[in-house]
């Protein structure tokens, strides 16, 4: 330690709480030492803040009135190189009052304001230039959230109450106005203000880029937790990367998927963050731990953090989300420039950028699965410091009482490092011993899983972990060996310790051992969640079998949720101002079981009429979108049939694929009076393959050609359309949801953890077609399953299926869709031989065991539920009554109740409102 030599900045300190804190925290980690001394002078406790504490929120807040601040002052003395700030107590200038006013003239000056001197554009072209006027709107809504966020984390550092941390390498969160608008209740407001200069509120939102720091539902659920954890007024922070580029934004070229940069940011950044250049920590990689100098590192990175001010609803309360963007130790190499080595000089820079650059590096290299470990434990490591300064800044002495103020949640295996981080920290800088640090360790930390796919669970290489993290490998060591020790005390069998301890041989490729993840979150954390009550108990019997044998009270379930806020009150207003009509108020946004009032309305054919009216609207609007995208025109009229999500071959999006084959073949084969007694169905399939799954990209490719030959083909007609919907994301859902009739849920029993489409959906009035899966059941026991069209082999049948897989003939029209794929019908049938193999193939010839899915065994059921799902859509009453009933059963499902089951029962956080 002690090798910065920096000298602290100087900082204005305008609180009037009796404890001084500043925002700055010392760029180096080990410097977090020493507690703060309750007896000290103020001069001594604010220079000691200064050294370890991490700040809260907003830098400056200006007040009236004489106040005493504090003002940095530089000085001579140094400790361990590092200089030491002297501070004196001075009086602040009186300063006026600017706050902010929220009415349409002031709104609109402040937009003008920011177009003339943010943004350096003359005003008298803001009506010409919609990207830089969105701009101008953004700066205006972000001060005033800012206001609210200055003021949520003043109150949170007086009055001193446990935190929770949550900790995801994603945060999907889509686009930012409309939400800000909403909650801080301008919407009328900011309306007039835009008509002023020319705009639409629409307008204004299309011109948004979405923030795109997620894959899909785990970075869709962080960000939904994000907008409860507010809105229930829980002092709470969420923590991720700032990245650079999105997951990649999809193209289709030719049937194909291909992928360019998502540039999130554009080339201005983005106007809802506030920068905390003054919030940094050292993040050290590789290197080696020498005896008597403890980890002497390779490479250091400074990890600098970014807040994204989250606002509640009914609520001053804003909270954040710091995302970390990775710097060089030094911005620039001038003697190497000054010789003419150009590439060296910014050498720095650009590495240690990488880590922050994209989401999801492709890791079929080392070097890719290096920079995916760097990306974890950089995140994790910035955010633990940040926790463990917080702490000391409120004056904490006792380690022993973090988990009384700070609980810590790792959203699947991405951050488990934190358990050999946290154990690091109160170690080696802070001087605690292995027991306490311990005991420490496992009362802080919390673990959600997210998969009972034995694959998905991540494993790192010894080596590669070794020679990145060599101290942490050190303390996955000691504590891989004291849990063997401890196990095999308690009598637990040796086989069953190979199977389940930290580090032991990887399965998918013997002979190499391998670090566990979960194995090691499980082991160090107080807690375990699944996350819908299916998957919480298949967890027991599956993948965390034995660890729920040696220790069940650490297992609970936290069912899944959807925030109603965006994704029904923001994104469908008309479904929202229907629904507040026939409650007689808005409190359902805050309280979504209210939503069961609902109920008292769904035989009135008065209503009815009014939600057929909004459905229409907002497929109406669908139809746009799915025209300004792919090219195509749909009808209202025909019956929108959605799936949208990532694709993957336990989602099965090619069953969904191969019975649109089955439909056009049988539609091809009819009369023409057969044809006249058809409902029009359009079919919209929608999301992203990873760009290293062969087997997804080829589905996307099937989709598409499907979708080609069915859409142009006369004897079709209108009758059904197949359309792919390209580059599938937050902004594009908020459309699609509202506008559907028919979502497909079809995953195989036992393989989706949850699901939260399913939810969206449903608050949205479309029916559900779907297995016994994942939260598809607990939505089935509210609304009722006579509300949706439920098919295929439960997860008790499933196991015994594919066992008995060799004595399975799939049905004939199953076969016949497979065979026009064989034949060409579709393009090249060699393209598609790897779908052939893993449906039909003998065993061994794909990676998993034939028709792993149970795409064939599945199959007559789903034909038959589409069956009853068309027969019900041609009784518009019937539907419609059932959407509304859909709809009122949706309470339970609100990220609200989800957030204040993991508060109560897992972090013991309770609210604290501003």
């Amino acid at each position: 330690g002690g090798r910065c030599g920096r000298n602290p900045e100087r900082q204005p300190q305008t609180s009037s709480s009796a404890r001084p804190t500043f925002c700055k925290a010392h760029t180096h980690s080990t410097m977090m030492s020493g507690a703060i001394s309750k007896g000290a002078t103020p001069v001594v406790r604010a220079a000691q803040v200064q050294r370890t504490a991490a700040p809260l929120g907003a830098a400056f807040s200006p007040v009236q009135g004489k106040k005493v601040a504090v003002r940095a002052m530089k000085s001579s003395t140094r400790t361990r190189k590092h200089k030491v700030q002297v501070v004196r107590a001075v009086a602040a200038p009186d300063l006026p009052d600017i706050s902010l006013e929220n009415d349409a003239d002031s709104l609109t000056k402040s937009m003008l304001k920011h177009f003339q001197y943010t943004l350096g554009e003359d005003p008298a072209t803001i009506a010409s230039s919609p990207s830089e006027a969105y701009r101008a709107l953004a700066y205006t809504v972000s001060e005033r959230l800012a206001a609210n966020f200055k003021k949520t984390q003043d109150h949170f550092v007086k009055t001193d109450k446990k935190y929770g941390y949550y900790l995801s390498m994603e945060f999907l969160q889509g686009r930012a106005l409309l939400n800000a608008i909403e909650n801080l209740k301008l919407e009328p407001e900011v309306k007039e203000a835009l008509a002023k200069v020319g705009y639409t509120m629409e307008e204004m939102v299309q011109a948004e880029l979405d923030m795109a720091l997620g894959n899909g539902g785990l970075g869709r659920l962080a960000a939904c937790f994000l907008d409860s954890m507010a809105t229930l007024n829980l002092p709470m922070f969420g923590y991720g990367i700032r990245y650079n580029y999105g997951m990649f934004k999809q193209n289709i070229e030719d049937g194909f998927q291909t992928e360019s940069p998502d540039y999130w940011l554009d080339t201005l950044g983005n106007p809802w963050e506030i920068v905390r250049e003054k919030v940094k920590y050292e993040i050290p990689f590789g290197g080696e731990v020498v005896k008597g100098k403890g980890w002497v590192p390779e490479e250091t990175v400074l990890a600098v953090a970014h807040d994204n001010p989250i606002p509640g609803w009914n609520t001053d309360n804003t909270i954040s989300l710091r995302l970390w963007a990775a710097r060089p130790m030094e911005e620039f190499d001038l003697k190497a420039f000054n010789v003419a080595k150009y590439a060296e000089a910014v050498e720095a820079r650009q590495k240690a950028e990488n880590i922050s650059s994209v989401l999801y590096p492709e890791d079929s290299t080392n070097e890719g699965k290096q920079l995916r470990l760097k990306q974890q434990f950089f995140f994790t490591s910035a955010s633990i410091q940040d926790i463990l300064a917080r702490f000391k800044a409120g004056g904490h002495t006792d380690w022993n009482e973090l988990s009384n103020h700070a609980a810590l949640q790792m959203n699947d295996t991405h951050p488990t490092i934190a358990v050999a981080e946290l154990m690091r920290l109160l170690m080696d800088v802070e001087g605690l011993e292995w027991d306490q640090s311990w005991e420490i360790t496992k009362k802080t930390l919390a673990y959600t899983n997210h998969t009972v796919l034995p694959e998905a669970l991540e494993k790192w290489s010894k080596e590669l972990m070794a020679g990145l993290l060599p101290r942490h490998m050190q303390i996955i060591e000691i504590i891989d060996a004291n849990f063997v020790k401890e196990m095999k005390a308690q009598g637990v069998e040796e086989e069953i310790l190979k199977k389940i301890k930290p580090i032991g041989e990887d399965e998918w490729g013997p002979g190499n051992d391998v670090v566990r993840m979960a194995s090691l979150a499980m082991v160090g954390s107080h807690a375990v969640n699944g996350v819908a009550y299916v998957h919480s108990e298949l967890l027991k019997i599956t993948v965390l079998k034995d660890f729920y044998g040696i220790m069940p009270e650490k297992f609970q379930n936290k069912t899944n949720g959807v925030t109603q806020r965006r994704w029904l009150a923001f994104c469908n207003p008309r479904e929202r101002d229907l629904i507040t009509e026939a409650l007689g108020s808005d409190e359902w946004i805050g309280d979504l079981y209210k939503l069961q009032g609902l109920r008292d309305v769904a035989d009135d054919p008065a209503f009815q009429a009014k939600w057929a009216a909004m459905k229409r609207a907002c497929k109406e609007d669908l139809a746009e979108l799915v025209k300004e995208r792919t090219g195509y025109t749909i009808s209202p009229d025909a019956m929108f049939d959605i799936q949208i999500k990532r694709i993957h071959e336990y989602k099965r999006q090619l069953l969904n694929t191969l019975r649109c084959i089955d439909a056009y073949t049988k539609i091809k084969a009819m009369s023409a009076e057969e044809k006249s007694k058809l409902t029009p169905k359009v079919i919209i399939i929608g999301g992203k393959a990873a760009p290293g799954y062969a087997m997804a990209k080829k589905i996307i490719k099937l989709i598409n050609a499907v979708g080609a030959k069915v859409n142009n083909d006369p004897d079709v007609g209108d009758l059904l359309k197949v359309i792919f919907f390209p580059n599938y994301n937050v902004s594009a859902a908020e459309k699609l949801v509202p506008g559907t009739d028919l979502t497909q849920q079809i995953s195989t029993a036992g393989t989706e953890a949850s699901g939260t489409s399913n939810m969206k959906f449903a608050m949205n009035g479309a029916l559900l077609c779907g297995t016994m899966d994942g939260a598809n059941i607990e939505i089935w026991e509210e609304i009722g399953q006579e509300q949706g069209f439920i098919f295929g082999a439960s997860v008790e049948e499933a196991d015994g299926i594919i066992a008995d897989r060799a004595n399975f003939t799939p049905c004939d029209d199953f076969l016949a869709a497979l065979k026009r794929v064989e034949n060409g019908d579709f393009g090249d049938p060699e393209f598609y031989q790897q779908i052939f193999d893993a449906l039909t193939g003998e065993e061994g010839a794909h990676y998993l065991p034939k028709d792993f899915y149970l795409l064939g065994y599945d199959f007559p059921a789903y034909i038959d539920a589409i069956a009853r799902g068309d027969a019900l859509y041609n009784d518009q009453g019937a539907w419609i009554k059932k959407s509304i009933l859909s709809v009122a059963g949706m309470g339970k499902f609100s990220t609200d109740r989800t957030i204040a089951e993991y508060a109560k029962d897992i972090w013991g956080v309770e609210p604290n409102k501003c």
